[in-house]
């Protein structure tokens, strides 16, 4: 026996006694049980996005004033417990700037309520549908070893989110009446983080296998297609926690102009207008011109992408993901363009929401040819 072979036999496995006993299958695999279970936990993200997107073009964000975990679970159960949390929302920014002048009463507070009621309900449950199957079928060995890791990185993401929610409602609690624009992107960026991830991960379930498709002018292409649409949608965060579209509701031209004359002028590019961009056409003017024209971009990237697929590499099994990219930019594209035309005043809340699952289903469908368009392990 040499030195090495000693040292080996002598050191400490790096696991705890107990993981190293649970049982784990193999990547190929995973039971149909825990792939429906994955899904699930998509479509609970996906439905709490929307619900989230109604929750802001409703003003609701800001009803509930207190983050409790456990006992926030039950809603007011009388009139006296209504009217207590009625007086907490009087004290906050929004109430006392916007809608005491809108003669808001009980009826009106219960319907922003009943919406970020159901925002933080829908965030509960998903922590019981995710944490309760996860352990039964840990233990019960369903998971691959990889799958484990990946789940582990799933609740991290989730825990992030949560987290980084109440710290965007906290923002809009002290003297703005709205959620602060950037920390509400970044609260979208991560809930659509986690869903990209969690999508992923079922990918990886469904399809653990290396039979990829090799062209990496593809996925070079479809690299770059998802790129632009993730800063498309982080500025389209920004645009609606701006309320960006009320400021120019016009196509293709912004209030009579390609360029609007505030971005123009060079005493408008200040800190300040970054910052109170409540009353500021530059900052909003600014972050429209460049959601346009990302999306203009993005249209462009993916119809090379299409061209290549189905008029050059002619490539079969990637024939109905990229007829349902192409399908979806346009119909993202459209509705985008309806909802800004519709932004006299205010952000029509119909459109807002659908432009919003719009974004989700293309994220969906690009993230799904770049994992057929992937590199093998």
């Amino acid at each position: 026996m040499n030195a090495n072979s000693a040292n080996t036999k002598i050191q400490p496995s790096s696991q705890p006694a107990w993981y190293a006993k649970l049982p784990y299958c193999s990547n190929d695999a995973i039971g149909r049980v825990v792939k429906v279970w994955l899904i699930i936990g998509l479509v609970m993200i996906f439905v709490q996005v929307v619900v989230g997107g109604i929750t802001r073009l409703t003003g609701s964000g800001l009803s509930i004033t207190k983050w409790e975990i456990v006992t926030g679970t039950l809603p007011p159960l009388n009139e006296a417990q209504w009217e207590a949390e009625f007086e907490l929302y009087k004290a906050t920014p929004q109430y006392q700037k916007i809608n005491v002048n809108k003669g808001m009463d009980m009826a009106g507070f219960k319907f922003i309520y009943f919406w970020e009621y159901i925002h933080r309900l829908w965030a509960r449950l998903m922590g019981f549908v995710f944490a309760f199957p996860f352990l039964y079928f840990w233990w019960r060995g369903k998971f691959s070893k990889e799958l484990i890791r990946r789940l582990g990185i799933v609740f991290l993401l989730a825990s992030l989110v949560a987290s980084f929610g109440w710290i965007m409602v906290a923002s809009g609690l002290v003297e703005r009446p709205w959620v602060n624009a950037y920390k509400l992107t970044l609260h979208l960026s991560l809930a659509l983080t986690l869903y990209s991830y969690l999508l992923w991960t079922t990918f990886r379930a469904f399809m653990p296998a290396d039979s990829v498709i090799h062209n990496s002018v593809l996925r070079k292409g479809i690299s770059g297609v998802l790129v632009v649409l993730a800063i498309q949608i982080f500025l389209g965060g920004i645009m609606s926690g701006m309320k960006a579209g009320v400021f120019f509701p016009t196509w293709p031209d912004m209030n009579g102009a390609f360029v609007p004359s505030e971005l123009l002028d060079p005493a408008e590019w200040n800190v300040n207008n970054f910052v109170e961009y409540d009353v500021s056409f530059f900052t909003n003017g600014l972050i429209q011109f460049l959601h346009r024209g990302t999306a203009y971009l993005l249209t462009i990237m993916a119809l090379v992408y299409a061209y290549r697929v189905l008029f050059r590499e002619k490539i079969q099994s990637l024939k109905l993901p990229t007829l349902l990219l192409i399908s979806m930019l346009g119909i993202q594209v459209l509705l985008g363009i309806i909802t800004v035309i519709n932004c006299k005043g205010i952000v029509p809340v119909d459109l807002g929401v659908y432009h919003q699952a719009g974004a989700l289903l293309l994220l969906t469908i690009v993230l799904y040819n770049r994992y057929l368009l992937r590199k093998p392990a």
